[in-house]
């Protein structure tokens, strides 16, 4: 793996070469893009967003395709008030509605886009649920019990095995899989948990009172923080927020590797590129060959964690959200010529 450094003696973002060249200086909302790309604050918490006020502590984030225009999802990691809201754009980038899709929920954080089109909101909270949301606004949210009750971070969907991959936010957590008894329904099934020996052993009671998930398995293998999630070409990615490594888990081969270290968020783009974010306030490409770039800085944002990083439908438009503990946050949209 090959790396460029992003920080120079001086501003950030001098000196940065990303995959579309030198990154340029900052514009009025913070952002330093490469040439091509524009960026803009899409929403602020706090404030009235197509008649919505837009939620604090805005964390995992995804996008759902609405015929010729998209959604963006995000999360509320605020305590007992949080839950989810959209954003629907236009097809020619204005925002036409916002509303909300999930409420009066503890702590979510991250979560996963379904292939059916539903967003799963991730509760961080002691004996946290997943619940199954509808972007569009028509259907009530529903929890999916069945996927365990723990600190639920993120969740990532791998339509080829037809299983759903969880993190779990403990010092001491654990990497899990929810195998549904019907694929696009997640009311029943089994969760299963990784081992050290590389097998897949079912959890024999998710929600138990007494006893962890967890703590449940004898060899169950332990990570420093499960944080964020997401299935991209046969992997499923996901980064430990105790150590900042992200980590690649190979589906087919059930093989586990650590590929980048300081990395809190993450997407993948259409090109195979993923995006990650930095424990600092930037964003870097990892190219399918591992190779490590700069590709944005987000500049007078110091101590933000950016979270919720997802592409529109057609791979034109980057979404994330800086946030500053649980009070505020702005959300973001990059465009440009990104990678096909």
């Amino acid at each position: 793996m090959s790396h460029k450094t992003l920080l120079r003696t001086g501003p950030l973002w001098e000196g940065a070469e990303s995959p579309y060249g030198p990154i340029q200086p900052p514009g009025a909302d913070g952002l330093a893009l490469p040439g091509g790309f524009t960026g803009r604050v899409v929403a602020r918490s706090g404030r009235k967003v197509a008649g919505l006020t837009w939620h604090a502590a805005p964390d995992g984030g995804a996008c759902f395709p609405d015929g010729p225009g998209w959604i963006y999802v995000s999360n509320s990691e605020l305590p007992l008030l949080g839950g989810a809201a959209a954003l629907r754009f236009r097809a020619d980038g204005s925002v036409g509605d916002a509303y909300r899709i999930l409420s009066g929920t503890d702590l979510n954080c991250a979560g996963g886009a379904t292939p059916w089109h539903s967003w799963l909101s991730c509760e961080l909270g002691h004996r946290g649920r997943v619940f199954e949301c509808d972007p569009y606004g028509v259907r009530a949210a529903r929890p999916r019990l069945a996927m365990g009750r723990f600190k639920h971070e993120a969740a990532a969907c791998d339509p080829d095995r037809e299983v759903v991959y969880l993190t779990e936010g403990e010092p001491d957590g654990c990497f899990y899989r929810f195998r549904p008894s019907d694929w696009g329904d997640l009311t029943e099934g089994t969760l299963e948990v990784l081992c050290v020996s590389g097998a897949w052993r079912p959890v024999p009671s998710p929600a138990a009172l007494l006893k962890a998930s967890r703590h449940q398995v004898e060899d169950a293998r332990h990570f420093d923080g499960g944080d964020a999630c997401h299935y991209a070409g046969g992997v499923c990615y996901f980064t430990t927020k105790g150590d900042g490594v992200l980590w690649a888990y190979d589906a087919e081969a059930s093989t586990l590797d650590r590929v980048y270290d300081g990395v809190r968020a993450i997407t993948a783009a259409p090109s195979g590129d993923l995006y990650v974010a930095r424990e600092t306030t930037e964003i870097h490409v990892i190219s399918p060959d591992r190779s490590v770039t700069p590709f944005c800085v987000l500049d007078g944002h110091a101590g933000a964690e950016l979270t919720g990083l997802a592409f529109s439908p057609d791979g034109g438009r980057l979404y994330f959200s800086a946030k500053r503990g649980r009070s505020d946050g702005d959300t973001f949209e990059v465009a440009g010529p990104f990678r096909p």
